[in-house]
Formats: structure tokens, sequence, C-alpha cells
């Protein structure tokens, strides 16, 4: 089923891109095509302010998509605020605690001692808040990026696989805080700053974002509400042990 949380595929082309397109793969190469091209960009703007917040998050992603998605920089709790959104099993945030979410992990990755120990941790973090209805891997690897490199390392990118770590992540979202992705990311670690990010992101494997979400359900269902009060709940334990 094609993800359409606007309801309008039919007439506005997949998650309303500016050409109208409705093949996911075409919108994907669109995508994936302004990435490339707003990469510098964004690093270069993220380098440049005193300390990450969350509007940083939406203003790269803004930088990143805004010639593909005229919602570029708009989080979910802004364009679909009655969906609860997933990939697999993974539920992502309610788009009410999205900023919450996403505020904790640039707190934590701000925090050197805290980024250099747990790197995959304030990833998941990132993940897990899912701001956007596509878009979403590459913007926060830009942001994780950027936190590393203030911390004084960096991540090999390139050696890393897109299956193992989709994997590791996964686990990272299931479980939080056991160290699942910063045991997988720790061989590719590397100490001093990176001279070209851009280029070492661009190497990174699945950069093409070929796995779509999925409309979970309404945020008022039930049943997914159940859902997601265990998985914060866990997740509010993690945080505060």
């Amino acid at each position: 089923m094609t993800f359409d949380p606007f309801g309008d595929f039919a007439t506005r082309g997949y998650l309303r891109n500016v050409a109208r397109a409705k093949e996911p793969n075409i919108v994907q190469r669109l995508q994936h095509n302004s990435f490339l091209t707003g990469i510098d960009a964004a690093l270069a703007y993220l380098q440049a302010r005193p300390a990450l917040s969350y509007a940083d998050v939406l203003q790269t992603h803004k930088t990143l998509f805004e010639v593909v998605f005229p919602w570029a920089g708009e989080d979910r709790l802004a364009n679909a605020p009655h969906l609860f959104v997933q990939k697999g099993r993974v539920l992502f945030a309610h788009p009410n605690d999205i900023g919450r979410s996403v505020d904790y992990a640039l707190e934590k990755g701000q925090d050197k001692a805290f980024m250099r120990e747990k790197p995959g941790e304030v990833m998941g973090y990132l993940a897990y808040g899912h701001p956007f209805l596509d878009g979403n891997g590459r913007t926060i690897m830009l942001v994780h990026a950027e936190l590393a490199r203030r911390t004084g390392f960096g991540i090999d990118w390139g050696s890393t696989a897109k299956k193992d770590y989709l994997s590791a992540l996964t686990e990272e979202l299931d479980s939080p805080g056991k160290g699942k992705l910063d045991s997988y990311l720790k061989p590719f670690i590397r100490d001093g700053t990176i001279r070209n990010v851009a280029d070492v992101i661009k190497q990174a494997p699945g950069l093409d974002g070929n796995n779509a979400d999925a409309v979970a359900g309404e945020t008022k269902d039930p049943t997914l509400q159940a859902r997601y009060e265990a998985q914060e709940l866990k997740r509010r334990t993690t945080q505060t042990s």
C-alpha cells in the first residue's frame, strides 16, 4: 500500500511532491538528488550554529529537500498530527512527542562525554523522534555527524553495511539504552576531525531511501495508544536510570 498520510495521492502525487509524481521510486530519486545537492549547505549551516536545537533539525530538512517537497522543514506535528507512523515493527514517536525526543537526543549529543561513549544511543533517539514524513535518515545522519565532529570523532559510514546498521538501529529502538547500536558503530568510529564530512556521508549505504514508512493508524486508536504508552514507559525508565 502506498504511504499516503495526506490522503491526496491521486491529485498531488506521492507525499505531495513538487513534481506531483506518483511513483515512489521517482520521488526517491528526486529526493536523493536534492540531498546530494544540498548536503554541503546543510552541513555548513549546522557547523555555524553555536548549539544545535530542534529548529536546526527542521532547517536541515528544509535545506536538503525543499526543491522536492513543499512541506520540507515541517514536522509530523505540523502536517500529520493525527497519525502514528511506523516502519516495520517500529512505531515512531507520537507527533506531540517528536520535539521532546529530539531535544533529549540533542541534549545528550552535546554532552561530549555521553556522545563519545554512546553515539548509537544518541542516534537511536534521533531516529525514534522521526520528525518528518520522509527524509529522516539523511537529515539525522547530518545532525549526528555534526554532534560527532564537535566531540572530536567521525563515523566511517562507507564501511558500514545497510542491513546490519538497520538491524542494530531497530534493536536500539526496541531496547533503548542497552548499547545495541553503540556496539555496532564502535568499530567504525575514527578519532579526530574528518576532513570532508559530506563525502563520508555520501558513502553510507542505503541513502537512496528505498524503505518507505507506513501509516500505523490514528493516534486516537486505543490499541496503538496502549502500544505506544508501553514503549514510552520503557524509554522513560531508561532515561531516568
